[in-house]
């Protein structure tokens, strides 16, 4: 019996563990549904669940309104995602390079930006560059330090995807003459960047909440919409549980297609090699060399 992947990681816990696990497992969710039955209780008596505060969010201008901040919000993501994968890309390429400038220029972009918050490089981008005549529209102001701050976490994904291959693919390669650029190209990193999209979703996962800073350079994404929305109708607590109810579905949905993806990995890898076929009784054997 083939043991699963995850027996290599940590050892696989006894029957008392496991009756410890459930029962913390239990215990966790009875405190959650506690909690949960607390604050609905708290909301139910200051008059938060009446029916007239939730109606309003049945009418179709309210959630125009707020699908215009949500185009916003993946609009902003796309952007981010195409222009931080490739720049990631390029980081990881380079701080696997043989030229010593290169990937030292490489690994202290990656090391700096993977450090700073998010928010600082927005400020930067904010009121640093207007002082030097640099003023960009709205989408730039969110989406340049959002690319830089994802580049150099995608640039750490697909090194790692690429580190985690054997060696014998480059050497099998080189063999047939490719050079250290070709075999890169074509053999080493589509393998790496299959290896490690299920971790590429779930770093699209944080760069979509990521795009909830655009409120700071009034960038029309959903949670500046329920901004907005809360002050006019004055309508705070249902407003953001609203919105939260859209980010779960949209990053849910991206969770489970990272879960999808790992799963199916995790399949094409752990297939079974099939057992040696038994010799037939009276069958000749064959030769393992010949004269």
């Amino acid at each position: 019996m083939r043991q699963p992947e995850t027996a290599y990681l940590y050892d696989e816990p006894g029957p008392r563990g496991r009756r410890r696990i459930r029962t913390a497992s239990v215990v966790s969710l009875l405190v959650l549904a506690g909690l949960l039955a607390l604050m609905l209780r708290q909301f139910a008596s200051r008059g938060q669940l009446d029916a007239d505060r939730w109606t309003p969010f049945l009418s179709w201008p309210i959630w125009e309104y707020l699908l215009v901040g949500l185009r916003g919000t993946l609009l902003a993501a796309a952007v981010v995602a195409v222009l931080g994968g490739a720049l990631g890309v390029l980081l990881a390429l380079g701080r696997l390079s043989p030229i010593r400038p290169l990937r030292w220029a490489c690994t202290g972009f990656i090391e700096v930006f993977r450090t700073l918050p998010v928010l600082l490089l927005i400020y930067l981008m904010l009121f640093g560059l207007p002082a030097y005549g640099i003023n960009l529209p709205v989408l730039w102001k969110l989406a340049v330090p959002l690319t830089v701050a994802n580049s150099a976490a995608i640039a750490e994904i697909v090194r790692a995807g690429v580190l985690s291959l054997p060696r014998g693919q480059s050497e099998a390669a080189a063999s047939l003459g490719l050079r250290r650029l070709q075999v890169m190209r074509a053999v080493v990193l589509p393998q790496a960047l299959r290896a490690v999209t299920p971790s590429l979703v779930v770093q699209l996962v944080s760069l979509l909440k990521d795009t909830s800073l655009g409120y700071v350079v009034a960038f029309t994404e959903l949670l500046y919409r329920a901004q907005v929305l809360s002050a006019y109708n004055r309508l705070l607590i249902q407003t953001f549980l609203v919105v939260t109810l859209v980010y779960l579905v949209v990053n849910g949905a991206l969770s489970a297609l990272a879960s999808r993806l790992r799963s199916r990995g995790s399949r094409k890898t752990a297939a079974p090699i099939a057992p040696a076929t038994p010799a037939q009784p009276g069958a000749p054997a064959v030769e393992a060399t010949r004269a």
